[in-house]
């Protein structure tokens, strides 16, 4: 049992896993600047300064123009190992014991990059991470719902001589007028290969997205689903089957998607047993990584160390790890039983 007192600090040195995170939003202006200048071009802002000044988003397509456009940098191998170490190094300064981490293969194949070049990049990263900060991690490929099926597919295709390095496919980018049932070809596809999925849904989309997510994708976890507060029959459905929930608070207010973080459905989520967990989205973008998130909840919604404890044992829970290593992970989180 812990006997710190302070909440902020209990948040900064509990042990937490990280279970929603596009290592694309992870790309700080910072080193954007340093790639681009390695790679020989131009970004359409003078200094980072500037750059940071249009990190203001009314809305989700908002922010992926912004989101899109700076990916351009990413170019090589080495570009995509160091934006993911970059994170991992970042990871460990917050107590994450362990991530899984979408990366989005359309955003790069799109303009030109190999599937190849982005995945080992970010393969190299996740295992040094391991090695050298101790960092567990599992990778999840996510598809672009506002492309076709047809290009979910043709992604899919690509990833399989990688399969070994893969957990799960996912599904991002926006909502609006994209419900899941869209992508229940690529999604079985990628279920017979051996693939867990987990789906984008309620976010900005209603209800009945997480309901397709669950019943048409065979979603094992639900990304975001703030909008579950709306259906009473899938709170249950939630709470029964203890489906995880990986909400991205700060994203959620940057987003106007929660107009104040007071109104934000976690805690009422918490209280009624769901398996919320707490993530950082896209945190070069949200002005916070998981900490930050985590304290800006504790302080919007007056969050105990009970809640923050258990919060993080979501985390764990709702994780991909295997079975023995998940509870290696639970037994260094008990060291941190609120008093």
């Amino acid at each position: 049992m812990t006997n710190v007192q302070n909440i902020e600090t209990y948040i900064r040195q509990i042990p937490k896993a990280e279970l929603h995170l596009h290592i694309e939003g992870t790309l700080e202006p910072e080193l954007m600047f340093a790639i681009a200048k390695r790679n020989n071009l131009k970004i359409p802002y003078s200094s980072v300064a500037e750059l940071k000044k249009v990190y203001n988003f009314h809305n989700l397509q908002e922010f992926l123009d912004i989101y899109f456009e700076s990916t351009k940098v990413l170019q090589n191998t080495q570009d995509f190992y160091d934006l993911t170490f970059a994170y991992l190094q970042k990871a460990k300064q917050q107590n994450i014991l362990h991530t899984e981490i979408f990366f989005d293969p359309q955003t790069h194949t799109e303009r030109g990059i190999k599937f190849a070049t982005i995945i080992s990049g970010i393969h190299q990263a996740l295992e040094d991470g391991e090695k050298q900060l101790g960092i567990s991690s599992k990778l999840i490929m996510c598809f672009l719902r506002h492309l076709s099926e047809d290009s979910a597919s043709k992604t899919l295709h690509e990833a399989l001589p990688f399969k070994k390095w893969l957990v799960a496919v996912g599904l991002d980018s926006t909502e609006k007028n994209r419900p899941p049932e869209m992508f229940q070809n690529v999604f079985a596809k990628a279920r017979q290969e051996g693939l867990l999925t987990v789906a984008h849904a309620g976010e900005e989309g209603p209800a009945e997205y997480i309901w397709q997510a669950l019943n048409l994708l065979k979603g094992s976890r639900i990304d975001h689903g703030d909008h579950a507060i709306d259906d009473e029959v899938l709170m249950q459905e939630l709470i029964t089957k203890q489906i995880p929930l990986t909400m991205c608070p700060l994203s959620n207010y940057k987003l106007q998607v929660t107009p104040d973080l007071n109104q934000h459905p976690l805690k009422t989520m918490l209280d009624r047993g769901l398996q919320v967990t707490i993530n950082s989205d896209d945190p070069a973008y949200f002005s916070g990584y998981i900490n930050e998130n985590y304290l800006a909840m504790q302080k919007a919604q007056n969050l105990t160390m009970r809640d923050i404890y258990k919060l993080a044992e979501n985390s764990f829970k709702a994780s991909f790890l295997e079975a023995e290593k998940k509870q290696e992970m639970l037994e260094k989180l008990q060291q941190f039983v609120p008093l």
